[in-house]
Order: structure tokens, then C-alpha cells, then sequence
């Protein structure tokens, strides 16, 4: 009759992952190098309850500390060689234990979620802070659901809040005529118009503290971190609003990062990378397409330019005789409202001053994937830099490139060899970039927004 008792130490962080890591190791050697031992049947010692094997996992009725778990008895008739496996037992178990109180770094961290967010100014952003208020406006679940995710549920923010600043707009533009001021411009100078401006003044500063307040009550993620270039503004931190075209401004790189947290775990960091009016068939051109000089579309601009030097040339030529006329039809309308009637003065017009013509800009489109290159350079520099972009990166645990955002779209519109190439250009872009960072399978999400079309026909 033998009875062992094994006691699993240096538990310096208490993971249930490093139990169940280290009794896999006595499993195996109880198991498979000694038959007649059977795992199911050890006991936990502090609970009395059995250890439970699934998959060859153990699972425990108290996780929250190593159990002392004791192999069973056994009555048998020992032969000789029994006794050396019963010997070999003896030993490895020894062995098993020493190696288990060694000092052993135990890494339970998650790798690091990296996402990228790139695109033109809809991923710029030009959202202010304060406009998250006006969810409060909404009865549908999903904005409410929205409401919870990026405001701080301790400001005090609530619909209240919203409805008074509603009920000091209306004012102000009761007092001014609208965001013309109208009504102030009317005004002479004097007591009445001094006592209007200071109660305006007034409002105004109100609306100030709203937008401070509202901005104060945004969500600041402990997990969620962010590098990003937004056109000039470019920052990097905890998230939060200040991440859009300025530091009162939010792109969607805001609700996205907060949604992600809402859904998987472990430290999240976000990449963006955003340059209002780019395209995607020439600024954000993929290596892979062809050379962009080759292609029909390189060809249509230099025409275009070269005539629109030309139109440039002829304008500067007759502006003098533009400039003369200008002249003479203006002398000629004020000498008729000399003497024009009421209902005569409303049907002239005054002549406009012609604009000198102002010469185009020198044809340079050699510079095709620029911002798909500085995007690229962005994200390398991040990846290289992890630890100064998230505290929580664990170098052992790694990185995940967990899925790309693209928000982008608008200046390919105007040309019918850009929009023709949207499709093929994306599905391009999609594979380089799948490539340049050695995930075949990351997702991809593909934002838009404002193409004036039915829901159906975007679907088309």
C-alpha cells in the first residue's frame, strides 16, 4: 500500500491556467507512465472533492488556490516488476515535485489586439464631443445601449441635461436672429444693443460650459489605447474624445475601440492612420495595382490639366478686355439707378468685378500610393514600439492584427476611371494589406456613409 501527496507551490499570480498546466504534467506521469493509477480519482485535499478531467484538463471546485491533491491507495499483489514501476513512480514523482518548486515565471497575459483604422476625413473625424449628448433624444435601445458604452455613468449626464441646452438654444436664436445675428446686426449702436449682446454673451457662455461639461463626461478606456493621425492631429493614449481633426473631436475610432472592449478581452490597441481628401485609386494606391503612369486614368488627368492650362492661358489674355468691360457696364448700371423707378432698381443687378484667373497647379502625379506607403510607415513604427504604445503589452504573450477599418470612399467619385476601379482597387488594397502583415484572414470592415442612395441600393 503506497499514498503520495504532492503539493503544488509557487502560485505567485494564483492561475487556474498554471493549476491546470502543472497537473496536466502528474497526469501524464501517473497516467501514461503508470498504469493502475487513475487521476479521476484523486482528491482535493481542501475540498474533498474529486479533480475532474475533461479533455485532459482538470477542472477544480475551488479555483482560487492550488489544491493538495493526494493520489489513492491501491491494494495489489506486487511483482517484481510492479515494484520497479512502483519504484520509477516513486522517483519521477519526486522529480515532478522539485521541478515544481522552482521559481517559474508564470505568463497568463493576453496578446495585445491590434486594430487599424484608415481612411479620409470620415475617419479623421469631425465630430464634436458635445453631439453625443443628442443620443439622449433617442428611444431606440441601440442608442441607449451606445449612451452607456461612451458616457461615464458617475458624470450626472442625463437627458436633462441635453433638454436644458436645447431650451438655451431656442433662446439664443430668439435673441439673435439665428447664426447670422441678424437681429444683433440690426441694432445701432447704444444701450439696447449692449443689454442684447450681454445676454447673449451670457448663453454663449453657457453653451461653452455644456460642451466642456459633455466632453468632462466622455469615457476614457484603461485598456483600450490609440496611436493616431488625424490629418495635422496626431497624438496618441489612452482613448478617449480628442483622437478626431482636433482635440474636441472624435472619428469612429471613439465608439469603435469602446465597442471592442465591450466584446473581447484582453489589452486592445487601435492604429490610425487618416488623411482628409485622398483617394483610393491614386493616394491610397496598393503596390500591387499597376504602375499608375501605365493606366488610362493617369493619362485623362494630364490631358485635363493640360487643358485646363490652356483655358488658364486664354483667361489671362482677356482679362484686360474683361477688366474694361467690368468697368464700363458698372458705370452704366449706376447711371440707370440714377433714374430707375422702385419697381425698375429691383429688376438690376450690379455687375460682378471679374476674378484675376489664378493658374493651375503644376501637373504631378508621380507620387501614386503616397499615403498607402506613410500609413504602412505609421503602423510599422507602432508595431516596432509596442510596450510605448501600451503598457499592458506582453512581449511573451505577442500581438494579434485583429481587423482593419477602412471609412474612405468620397474622392473617388468625381472620376469615372476612379469609381470604375473602386471594386478591383479595394479587393487589391484588401489582399496587401493581408499580406504586408502576415494575416491571410484579417478582417475587414468597409464603412458608408452619405451616398445619398436607399438602403437597397447601397446593398446593390
Amino acid at each position: 500500500m503506497a499514498e503520495h501527496t504532492v503539493i503544488l507551490t509557487n502560485d505567485s499570480e494564483n492561475q487556474t491556467k498554471t493549476r491546470r498546466k502543472y497537473l496536466k504534467l502528474l497526469h501524464t506521469l501517473a497516467t501514461y507512465k503508470f498504469a493502475g493509477y487513475n487521476p479521476t480519482d484523486w482528491q482535493c485535499l481542501d475540498s474533498h472533492t474529486p479533480c475532474v478531467i475533461a479533455d485532459d484538463e482538470f477542472a477544480f471546485a475551488d479555483a482560487s488556490q492550488f489544491p493538495i491533491c493526494q493520489l489513492p491507495t491501491y491494494q495489489r499483489k506486487e511483482t517484481s516488476l510492479m515494484k520497479s514501476n512502483h519504484l520509477k513512480h516513486h522517483l519521477l514523482i519526486a522529480l515532478a515535485s522539485a521541478v515544481l518548486l522552482l521559481p517559474v515565471k508564470i505568463n497568463a497575459a493576453e496578446p495585445l489586439k491590434v486594430f487599424i483604422l484608415a481612411g479620409q476625413s470620415n475617419t479623421v473625424g469631425h465630430a464634436r464631443a458635445h453631439t453625443i449628448a443628442t443620443l439622449y433624444a433617442s428611444d431606440a435601445p441601440r442608442d441607449k445601449e451606445l449612451i452607456e458604452l461612451v458616457i461615464d455613468a458617475n458624470s450626472g449626464i442625463s437627458n436633462a441635461t441635453l433638454e436644458e441646452q436645447l431650451v438655451r438654444g431656442r433662446k439664443l436664436d430668439e435673441l439673435t436672429g439665428g447664426i447670422s445675428n441678424d437681429k444683433v446686426k440690426a441694432l445701432s449702436d447704444g444701450p439696447e444693443k449692449n443689454d442684447l449682446e450681454a445676454k447673449v454673451k451670457v448663453l454663449k457662455d453657457q453653451h461653452e460650459a455644456y460642451k466642456t461639461k459633455i466632453g468632462s463626461a466622455c469615457t476614457v478606456s484603461d485598456r483600450v489605447y490609440i496611436n493616431s493621425i488625424a490629418d495635422g492631429n496626431k497624438k496618441s493614449g489612452k482613448l478617449g474624445i480628442g483622437y478626431g481633426a482636433s482635440n474636441d473631436k472624435i472619428g469612429p475610432e471613439f465608439a469603435f475601440g469602446l465597442s471592442m472592449a465591450d466584446k473581447i478581452d484582453g489589452p486592445i490597441l487601435l492604429i490610425k492612420t487618416s488623411w482628409g481628401g485622398k483617394s483610393l485609386n491614386y493616394n491610397f494606391r496598393p503596390p500591387s495595382l499597376p504602375d499608375f503612369q501605365t493606366t488610362p486614368e493617369y493619362a485623362a488627368a494630364k490631358a485635363k490639366a493640360s487643358e485646363n492650362l490652356k483655358r488658364y492661358e486664354a483667361a489671362i489674355k482677356s482679362f484686360p478686355q474683361d477688366e474694361a468691360k467690368y468697368k464700363a457696364d458698372l458705370a452704366a448700371y449706376k447711371e440707370q439707378m440714377k433714374t430707375a423707378d422702385e419697381k425698375a432698381r429691383k429688376k438690376l443687378r450690379e455687375p460682378r468685378e471679374p476674378r484675376e484667373p489664378r493658374k493651375p497647379k503644376p501637373f504631378n502625379m508621380s507620387e501614386a500610393g503616397l499615403n498607402y506607403r506613410m500609413m504602412n510607415e505609421a503602423i510599422q513604427e507602432v508595431l516596432a514600439n509596442l510596450k510605448d504604445n501600451h503598457p499592458e503589452y506582453d512581449a511573451e504573450a505577442g500581438y494579434e492584427m485583429a481587423g482593419f477599418v477602412w471609412f474612405q470612399g468620397y474622392n473617388d467619385q468625381f472620376s469615372p476611371e476612379f469609381r470604375g476601379n473602386y471594386k478591383n482597387n479595394m479587393m487589391t488594397f484588401i489582399k496587401d494589406i493581408r499580406k504586408e502583415y502576415k494575416t491571410p484572414n484579417m478582417p475587414f470592415v468597409i464603412g458608408v456613409l452619405g451616398t445619398g442612395m436607399t438602403a437597397e441600393k447601397v446593398g446593390e
